[in-house]
């Protein structure tokens, strides 16, 4: 316990200082400080703190009306007393004067409190507008407009002082930037983004700070700093194992049904990370860890998605190819022939992807004919899905059967020479 606390401590260090050096970003050639404030990363966030907006300005007219009926309440009484001399008279003029006054007053101030509160929501809409063309624009594939549409979102979230919108489009910029390949800016981005989570109160295990960590380290992975790739997966799978054993100690019955969608979230978000760093293990060669990762991802795809389910089937492949690759060919036919079965089963969309790994494994084995079958099936399916980087892949596979066929006929003349 002592030393896992103590582990823990150093991962938390590690984080605060990976933090350190992401206090700036730039934001159209110039630099935009990043407050030390911060909350939830989610579009929902956004949108509950636009919800919250109209809420506010919607209150402010019946609140005002109820003001100006207690004015009027009191000079129609005082009208009615005044009725029984001149004297009453004059005050209710009096009294009906300063009512009069009273309302002017509180229009002006009114309507300067409704002109600001008009300008906030302009904005507001403004930002909301920018982040939906942004997303519009990158699911199009416009790249390029999304960023601008970003870029402009980020200024106005900063001028109105919407935190929740700062992270929220500071974590699209990261993706995008990380999409394009970015990798240094995509970096500072998501750093960006988690100081003001974390500087806004969010618990450095929450799985939305787990999250854009994880990113974190994939980036890390991609730019070969091992030492920092390995801490952040690190950190992830050890801060959510924690969680996790917390949740453990409540009886699965007495959880209520949000406590229950959390611990699912934070097992299959525990599954993504050992799936991540598998990929990073067997990028780098280090192929019992990355089976070992791909196994624990797995298991808990297996446990709560279900065996149909598409990601489990990926998964399986996967696993299979480093069992392949670690020369246990049996294995892997076993366990990619199960996934290529229940993915025509289920009619799964990168079904090609799973028989190309298939036919690989069998030209390991040997076993040419059935290879060469099941690359074709794949490459049939990769064109009707426009996958041009797997028709690519599945075409190197067929060029390698070939090699290998011919190598094999040129040895078998040889023997039959000598």
């Amino acid at each position: 316990m002592a030393a896992s606390g103590v582990r823990r401590a150093v991962l938390s260090h590690t984080l605060s200082r990976l933090l350190c050096s992401g206090g700036h970003v730039t934001v159209r050639g110039r630099y935009t400080c990043v407050p030390n404030t911060g909350d939830r990363t989610t579009s929902s966030a956004v949108k509950g703190k636009r919800s919250a907006c109209w809420v506010k300005v919607s209150e402010h007219d019946p609140i005002g009306r109820n003001f100006l009926n207690s004015l009027g309440g009191a000079g129609a009484g005082g009208g009615e007393r005044g009725a029984g001399g001149a004297g009453g008279g004059g005050a209710s003029r009096g009294a009906a004067r300063r009512c009069l006054m009273a309302v002017i007053a509180f229009s002006l101030f009114s309507s300067a409190d409704e002109d600001r509160r008009d300008e906030a929501q302009r904005k507001e809409d403004e930002m909301i507008l920018l982040l939906k063309k942004a997303k519009l624009s990158v699911s199009r594939g416009q790249l390029e407009a999304a960023s601008g549409l970003l870029h402009q979102a980020v200024a106005v979230a900063h001028q109105t002082h919407n935190h929740q919108a700062v992270i929220y489009a500071y974590s699209l910029m990261a993706n995008l930037a990380y999409v394009q390949g970015q990798l240094d800016h995509a970096e500072k981005l998501f750093k960006a983004a988690m100081s003001f989570m974390l500087s806004g109160g969010m618990p450095q295990d929450d799985n939305a700070v787990i999250e854009m960590s994880l990113k974190l380290a994939t980036i890390y992975a991609e730019q070969n700093k091992a030492e920092l790739a390995e801490i952040g997966f690190a950190f992830c799978t050890e801060s959510l194992e924690a969680k996790l054993q917390k949740h453990k100690e409540t009886a699965v019955e007495d959880l209520t049904e949000e406590q229950e969608a959390l611990r699912k979230e934070t097992r299959l978000l525990l599954g993504l990370c050992f799936d991540s760093r598998a990929r990073y293990r067997a990028s780098t060669l280090h192929l019992k860890q990355a089976g070992q990762d791909y196994q624990k991802a797995l298991d808990i795809c297996l446990q709560e998605q279900g065996h149909t389910h598409p990601q489990t089937l990926v998964l399986m492949s996967d696993l299979a190819t480093i069992l392949d690759l670690q020369g246990r060919h049996d294995n892997a036919l076993e366990l990619v022939q199960r996934a290529v079965d229940l993915s025509r089963s289920t009619g799964h969309p990168d079904q090609h992807v799973l028989l190309g790994n298939m036919a690989g494994i069998l030209l390991h084995k040997g076993r040419l004919e059935d290879s060469v079958r099941f690359y074709l099936q794949a490459l049939g399916l990769a064109r009707q899905a426009g996958d041009q980087e797997a028709v690519e892949k599945i075409q190197e596979g067929l060029q390698e059967v070939k090699k290998r066929s011919q190598e094999g006929k040129e040895d078998e003349t040889k023997a039959t020479e000598q």
